[in-house]
Formats: structure tokens, C-alpha cells, sequence
């Protein structure tokens, strides 16, 4: 498989998945999307591979957000579909794997990498990481999944603050509100996850994957769907131009309200 903006290598059981785009830190476009959805479907046959991490390229992002260039002159209908694409691609794939997936989160995670760490099944975040959704600021909302597993993991209450203000956290707020699992050292990140990887490696494939199904049952609702209509639902507005004109012109957007 030819990739273009993902890197790999493996450790025993353990695939480890680097988002390799520094120059955008490593911000999520419809091509790494593709790249990483094929890639872990060939990981779910692969049986050298029982636990796979996710990272980012350098020491700055896990993931910045998505690639706001491609869709900033989207109409409603591009956007829904921009939306679904992704849910069923990659962000419900990834949460939905049979084989346990860890978000090694090594600096900034944002909108879309924010997300994608949120489908991963366990977070371990370095100490210098940035978390948030800042949608908001874009005249959007968060359309891979934010809505729905955002609550899932720290409560309505935080939730509706973390989207609402856009604000972005530390790792240890992040851990204190039940975002992240653990948080540690740069250095230590990768050792760290490694550690959890080797020890779920050497449990039961068929259990890890029982296990999976089973927990994931808990969450399932029509959420994502209704996620999708209000992510559409945003574009083509007046909000939506001020807030991608503003992030282009790296100014803060003026809402008329």
C-alpha cells in the first residue's frame, strides 16, 4: 500500500500509525482519511497485528484540526456529505475496530484530531498536549464525532462548555475531566503506550474484540446521524464565510448574531 501522509512501523503485536504531515501539523484532509481508513482495514484481517497506536509526526500535533482549505467554499448538501464520508470512513471505523486502538497524543489535538483521538479506544496525551474543538470559531460544528463522544467521556455539562467557548485545554485538565487516560512525559509517550500495547497484545484477540462490541453497545443511539444534519446545516451561512474569511486572514470573526 502506497502512503503519501501516514508512516508506520510494528513492534511485535503493536502497529504503530504516524499522521506524517508536520508541514500542516499533520491537520486531517480528505486524503489522510482515505490513507488511514484503507490502512486499518488491512490492520482488522492482519493477524501480526493485535493493538495499534495512532500518533503525530514531530512533537507539536497529533493532529491540528481539519484541512479548512477544502471545504471553506462548501454549500450544505458538500457539507453533509464531507460529514458522513468521514464518520463512515474513519472516525466510526476506528471506534468500531475489533482490535484496540491507543491515541498517542504528542502535542496539539484539534477539531478533527481532537475526534479522531475521541474514537480511539484508550488516550494516553504528553504533557505539553492542547486539546479542544474549536469549531465554533469557524461558524461550524464539530462533524466527526465530537458531539456525541465528547459527553461519552466527560459529561453534557463539560461537553457544552469544551464546544460552546471553543476553548482549548491542557493535558491535565484533560485528564482531570476524564478526557485522557494518563498523562506523561514527551519522552515517556511512546514508552508509555507501548507498555498498555504489549500488555492487551497478550490477552485474548477474541475477547479483546467481545469486549469492544460490548462496550460500544452502550453508546449507540442516532447521534452521529443528527450530528451530521446540524454539521450541514452550517454551511453556506453568513457565520459559516466570517468564520473560514477570519481563519484565513488570521484575524478573530466578527458574527453579526
Amino acid at each position: 500500500m502506497t502512503l503519501e501522509n501516514i508512516a508506520t512501523r510494528q513492534e511485535g503485536f503493536v502497529l504503530i500509525v504516524i499522521l506524517n504531515r508536520p508541514a500542516k501539523l499533520n491537520a486531517l484532509n480528505r486524503a489522510i482519511i482515505a490513507e488511514l481508513s484503507a490502512l486499518l482495514a488491512q490492520a482488522e484481517t492482519d493477524s501480526s497485528v493485535r493493538v495499534i497506536i495512532i500518533t503525530g509526526s514531530g512533537e507539536k500535533a497529533f493532529g491540528a484540526g481539519a484541512d479548512v482549505k477544502e471545504f471553506a467554499d462548501f454549500a450544505k448538501e458538500q457539507g453533509k456529505k464531507l460529514s458522513a464520508t468521514g464518520h463512515r470512513t474513519l472516525f466510526n471505523k476506528v471506534e468500531s475496530l475489533s482490535k484496540p486502538v491507543i491515541a498517542a497524543i504528542n502535542g496539539f489535538a484539534l477539531g478533527g484530531g481532537l475526534e479522531l483521538a475521541m474514537a480511539c479506544h484508550i488516550r494516553i496525551a504528553a504533557v505539553n498536549a492542547k486539546l479542544g474543538l474549536p469549531e465554533v470559531t469557524l461558524g461550524v460544528i464539530p462533524g466527526y464525532g465530537g458531539t456525541q463522544r465528547l459527553p461519552l467521556l466527560v459529561g453534557k455539562g463539560r461537553a457544552m462548555e469544551l464546544i460552546l467557548t471553543g476553548n482549548m485545554i491542557d493535558a491535565h485538565e484533560a485528564y482531570r475531566i476524564g478526557l485522557v487516560n494518563r498523562v506523561v512525559t514527551q519522552e515517556e509517550l511512546m514508552t508509555v503506550c507501548l507498555e498498555i500495547a504489549g500488555r492487551i497484545s497478550r490477552n485474548s484477540p477474541n475477547a479483546l474484540r467481545a469486549a469492544i462490541l460490548a462496550i460500544n453497545a452502550y453508546s449507540k443511539a442516532d447521534g452521529f446521524a443528527r450530528e451530521i444534519d446540524a454539521f450541514a446545516s452550517c454551511f453556506g451561512t453568513g457565520d459559516f464565510i466570517e468564520g473560514t474569511t477570519a481563519f484565513f486572514e488570521k484575524r478573530k470573526p466578527q458574527f453579526a448574531g
